[in-house]
């Protein structure tokens, strides 16, 4: 039985999934692991590589392969994928993404060994651009050795955790209906396992997060209102989880959603939809009074009485 099941996430990755799985091959434990390979009916060759590997290290690389799209950015292939799982911990990994240091699974599974309190460790990462902009690494030193669900919620959206850097225990037998419902699967993740233990860090860098055109981070438009939509739904679902025990500060956080979405596209030409939600963000994050004044100047008062009020400005006082 494997200790440790790598969980690969993949779609239309076939540039990026060889150096995935290398990486992975590349670990050096003292005890047995799978590597695990979930596609989601790619239609560029990736699945064709992925039993390529299966072909050459049967038993250790084990295809996944979807029969249809699953859609939802990820997060149902990836729950689709856990079911077959057989390991005390998993460690996931995207497609487009790898690791960089061969003991990283022996170094996070022997954190998790020896802290039963911990429901999740991760380490720090490299951020690499396929356009060429500059790398940089996600942590700066000095943060917090352990963290918990309080660390996880704020006004504004926390994210200091790739996915390719995360080791969770095995330990929730089914995700909530919420979760498969997400399209975004590491921040509902990471609220779950936060519940059951605290999250450990080791501040070394041992994978690298690639962003480019074929990933997920590049099609989370905030001009989108499917996106937006998408993100209100969670961290809604999120405030349900705990018991809206984080109600206040995640209504702003949802508030700043609706703020967005104002600008975003498929309500450009519509007075009375942006209206509606210019008054549902002020109601729900009630700010201050400059910015107050500024949702109502740009969204709630009509043009035409907008324009009138600035031409009247304009004219001479007699």
């Amino acid at each position: 039985m494997p200790k440790v099941s790598v969980l690969i996430i993949t779609y239309n990755q076939h540039k990026f999934i060889r150096k995935a799985i290398d990486s992975a091959l590349a670990q050096q434990t003292n005890f047995p692991i799978e590597i695990l390979v979930g596609d989601d009916f790619s239609n560029d060759g990736t699945r064709e590589i992925i039993q390529e590997y299966e072909r050459q290290h049967p038993g250790l690389v084990i295809g996944v392969l979807h029969p249809r799209n699953m859609g939802k950015n990820g997060g149902i292939n990836f729950l689709e994928t856990l079911k077959l799982a057989k390991g005390e911990y998993y460690a996931l990994m995207d497609g487009d993404d790898y690791w960089t240091n061969p003991n990283k699974l022996q170094m996070q599974a022997d954190f998790l060994d020896a802290h039963p309190d911990y429901s999740t460790v991760f380490h720090n990462a490299l951020i690499t651009y396929e356009d060429g902009s500059p790398s940089y690494v996600l942590n700066e030193p000095g943060i917090k050795e352990s963290y918990t669900v309080d660390d996880l919620i704020g006004e504004n959206e926390i994210w200091f955790m790739a996915t390719s850097s995360t080791m969770y225990r095995n330990n929730i037998k089914e995700y909530p209906a919420w979760f498969r419902e997400s399209s975004s699967g590491d921040i509902p993740r990471l609220i779950l396992k936060a519940k059951l233990g605290k999250i450990g860090y080791i501040p070394e860098i041992m994978s690298v997060y690639r962003k480019n055109q074929a990933g997920a981070s590049f099609h989370d438009n905030e001009r989108d209102e499917v996106f937006l939509r998408n993100r209100i739904r969670m961290y809604s679902d999120i405030n349900r989880e705990l018991d809206f025990k984080y109600n206040r500060t995640l209504r702003r956080n949802i508030a700043r959603y609706y703020r967005m979405m104002l600008d975003a596209r498929q309500y450009e030409k519509s007075y009375f939809r942006r209206a509606r939600l210019a008054m549902k963000y002020l109601y729900m994050a009630q700010p201050g009074w400059q910015s107050t004044k500024d949702v109502i100047w740009r969204y709630l008062l009509p043009k035409p009485i907008a324009r009138l009020y600035s031409t009247l400005r304009l004219l001479p006082h007699r």
